[in-house]
């Protein structure tokens, strides 16, 4: 009797970000034994990118880093602060509302229980990167621009701006919003729209004793935007400022880059905008905070096509939608799903000799998911969108009763754990 034991496949994703580095250990963590995939990662950077906001790890997130061996790395680095609650304000009044990630013996939400993390993304990345560096399957090379994807039914090759060609069985594109995977070849049509909100944010060092009104994270509501305050490290040394607010379209990649370098630009319309709170460490944190930088955000329709025989898009690049507090781990848990149902198809001996079973096994399984995630994300663009007395008085009302309202789904997706969840797969 022959080999019936699945080969080893060459993979090539784009993308050094966070999704690409989490797709290459979870396709390597939940390979077969004997086929654990040949995995290439091209970055379109000259290096990973360590700059970026600082976003919230959820335990459904965090959970999924543990499985990948990357959460270790944040716990012996020190990198993000725990977060027991998020707290929110009305910048002009009170507090609203809080969301706890305590559990019900104060522990955390979950087997094994988590609480949340404020962690900044290149503390994040850094984590990830440093357990793909230990993974001998995985190639990670960065200063390649991707010019071409070609697509044969046996196999898939990409070209970069040097000439170099590089050909897999399977291109994953981790390659974020502005995907060359998407727009050269999976969906062309299919183009990023802006929100009409960017993120504007800094990080502002301060002393032990400066006084803040949140224990560790807060989301500050006020007429003409959302400010977050979060510390984010252990020191408690730096807080996080960061923005989501209503900005007319400047109208390309190079004009936004141009506005956002004025970080005293931002400064000012920071302070225009939340600068008349009540809570006088607002104005203070603004006016401390160093090296502004000015994200447009940007979205993807609801409905579109994620892949092709053997081509398949994941994470931003697939279902890009404003932040709606759990954006990272529906990421990661795109990884691990997609790898499982991989795994699972090349356990069955690759039938079909193209991996579209397990693509349209994981669309099956993901879609309903994100679809209720990107309505979710509108509510987010209406509560920061500018707005009159009367309306942000209406938001102080509608707030507090959204996050009553949807507690027990939320704690629902935070005790998931895609590592074991029954996959369907027919």
């Amino acid at each position: 009797m022959g080999d019936l034991s699945p080969r080893k496949l060459d993979i090539i994703i784009l993308g050094g970000g966070i999704a690409g580095l989490t797709t290459a250990l979870a396709l390597t963590k939940f390979a077969p034994r004997d086929a654990v995939p040949n995995i290439h990662i091209i970055e379109i950077r000259p290096e990973p990118a360590t700059i970026g906001g600082a976003v919230n790890l959820t335990p459904n997130a965090l959970r999924m880093l543990d499985h990948l061996g990357a959460y270790e790395v944040i716990k012996k680095n020190g990198y993000g602060k725990d977060i027991d609650e998020l707290e929110v304000y009305d910048i002009y009044s009170t507090k609203l509302a809080v969301s706890s990630f305590k559990g019900a013996h104060g522990k955390g939400i979950g087997s094994p229980p988590f609480k949340a993390l404020r962690i900044t993304r290149g503390d994040a990345l850094k984590a990830v990167l440093e357990i793909v560096e230990r993974q001998k399957n995985i190639t990670l090379t960065c200063g390649k621009k991707t010019v071409d994807i070609q697509e044969t039914a046996d196999k898939v090759t990409i070209e970069v701006e040097d000439g170099t060609t590089y050909t897999a069985d399977i291109l994953m594109g981790c390659d974020g919003i502005h995907s060359v995977t998407r727009l050269k070849h999976v969906d062309p049509e299919r183009k990023e729209t802006y929100t009409g909100v960017c993120n504007a944010f800094g990080f502002a060092p301060v002393g032990k004793d400066f006084p803040v009104h949140f224990d560790c994270t807060a989301i500050n509501f006020a007429r003409r935007g959302m400010l977050l305050t979060s510390y984010h490290n252990p020191a408690m040394d730096s807080v996080y400022v960061g923005a989501l607010m209503e900005v007319s379209d400047i109208g390309s990649r190079d004009g936004w880059k141009a506005v956002g370098s004025d970080a005293e630009k931002t400064r000012a319309e920071l302070l225009s905008r939340f600068g008349d709170a009540n809570v006088p460490c607002i104005n203070q944190l603004i006016t401390k905070a160093e090296d502004f930088y000015l994200w447009p955000v940007y979205t993807l329709s609801k409905d579109g096509q994620w892949s092709t025989n053997r081509c398949m898009l994941l994470g931003d690049a697939a279902h890009a939608m404003p932040p709606q507090g759990e954006s990272t781990g529906i990421v990661f848990e795109d990884t691990v799903i997609f790898a499982r149902c991989l795994t699972k198809w090349m356990e069955k001996g690759m039938p079909g000799g193209t991996p579209k079973e397990a693509f349209t096994a994981y669309e099956t399984l993901r879609k309903p998911r994100i679809a209720t995630a990107f309505d979710e994300s509108q509510s987010v663009i209406r509560t920061v969108s500018d707005a009159g007395w009367f309306g942000h008085k209406l938001k102080t009302y509608i707030v507090p009763w959204y996050l009553w309202y949807t507690r027990s789904y939320r704690e629902k997706h935070f005790v998931e754990d895609v590592t074991t969840s029954e996959l369907n797969y027919c």
